[in-house]
């Protein structure tokens, strides 16, 4: 181009375009720049619509990680009744007995007078022509148990904990101290898919319970007859349970302490969305006794500490509901066990701890767990003690779940 000369008109247009084309590309960019990370926020919000419900958590196998509704947030009305009837077939109500279905029946009706007139019948004749009296009152019905509802994002009743306890310090306590760790994940892993074969219905959640505060024979500087486990060995039970999309237990046994002084430092552990707490009321020693000497045992005012002690963390951190296990197999374990209170924050299992062959095992479960509900029930397996008996065998999926009320939670020992 010589020098001075002007371009012809159609240049300047098509390098006005293509400036124009240029500078449009930059803004389509910078405003994609700009707007994708409120798009990604966006789609990771869970919908204000479903911040109240608790769809019975993921299962375990598929560890899925989905959006957790803010905490304590109350069940609406459709996840109260997906919990009533979870409830209800948990209970597992066995049916009445035909002459009790023949007096039900008769006196639901009336007694036809022979002038012809209705009146309604105080004594009817059963099934087997005995006389029975319809105005006695019915026998009390113990389960379900009608508790506070608990707050969204509570595991019980939509799923079935399946643990495995002991300390990794003794070979003795329980399969976590008596395998490898490995090995220990492997057979938990089959365990809770034994189960979630057994009832389709209700998925399983593999669980970790460690002994963190263990019961001893001696008094140690403090006189307390009870040893705190080291922070390392409570990582190692959180990461077990991790690898397995599970949750922990922290296991309390107090000796001559209190739960009021062997709570409060497990508090950075508790406040962790996966650890829950069990009390173990056997090696709750008074009176200057000796754990493992006579049976310890814990009034329903250390539980409810417990559960409001809990319960405080959930509301602090924002948590959805812990779960508080108690260990039992005596009735004097446990002393006021009316009075225990499951709140919306905490669910409470009462867990059948108790060792022997499957007819022993299923009297105390209906001796001391039945007849005093609180709110969910477990049952305790022990690989060794329970087939110590010639002619014994640890019990099965199918032989647990005929009962009355099914338990929520299975621990192995």
């Amino acid at each position: 181009m010589e020098q001075g000369r002007k371009p012809p008109s159609w240049h300047r247009a098509y390098w006005l375009l293509l400036t124009v084309g240029f500078v449009s590309c930059l803004a389509a960019v910078a405003l994609a720049v700009v707007r994708t990370p409120r798009i990604l926020l966006v789609v990771n919000d869970p919908p204000e619509s479903e911040s109240g419900a608790t769809g019975g958590g993921a299962p375990a196998a598929e560890g899925a990680s989905l959006p957790a509704p803010a905490h304590p947030v109350a069940m609406n009305a459709a996840d109260r009744a997906a919990y009533d009837a979870k409830l209800l077939a948990i209970a597992n109500l066995p049916p009445p007995k035909p002459a009790a279905r023949a007096a039900l029946a008769a006196s639901s009706g009336t007694v036809r007078a022979a002038t012809g007139s209705a009146t309604t019948g105080t004594a009817v004749a059963s099934a087997t022509g005995a006389a029975v009296d319809t105005t006695a009152p019915p026998k009390p019905q113990l389960w379900p148990v009608k508790a506070a509802y608990p707050d969204a994002g509570a595991l019980l009743p939509f799923n079935r904990i399946v643990a495995y306890y002991g300390n990794f310090y003794s070979t003795q306590m329980g399969v976590l101290g008596e395998y490898p760790e490995d090995q220990v994940i492997r057979m938990l892993a089959s365990t809770s898919a034994m189960w979630a074969a057994a009832d389709p219905s209700t998925p399983v959640i593999p669980a970790i319970d460690y002994i963190a505060v263990s019961a001893q024979a001696s008094a140690g500087t403090d006189g307390t007859y009870r040893l705190r486990m080291p922070s390392n060995q409570i990582d190692k039970a959180i990461d077990m349970a991790n690898q397995l999309h599970g949750i922990v237990f922290l296991d309390i046994q107090v000796g001559l302490s209190t739960v009021e002084r062997e709570i409060p430092p497990l508090a950075a552990y508790l406040s962790m969305p996966n650890v829950e707490l069990s009390l173990d009321p056997e090696f709750a020693m008074h009176n200057g006794a000796r754990p493992g000497t006579v049976i310890g045992s814990m009034d329903a005012k250390d539980i409810n500490w417990a559960a409001q002690y809990l319960a405080d963390l959930v509301r602090k951190n924002n948590l959805p509901p812990k779960i508080l296990v108690v260990h039992r197999f005596t009735e004097p374990m446990v002393t006021n066990a009316r009075a225990i209170t499951p709140l919306p924050e905490v669910q409470i299992v009462m867990d059948m701890d108790g060792f022997g062959p499957p007819a022993q095992k299923l009297r105390t479960y209906k001796d001391f767990i039945i007849p005093e509900p609180v709110q969910f029930t477990g049952f305790k397996l022990f690989y060794k003690n329970d087939i110590r008996v010639p002619g014994s065998h640890l019990m099965t999926p199918q032989e647990l779940l005929r009962l009355s009320p099914q338990p929520s939670y299975i621990q192995y020992q």
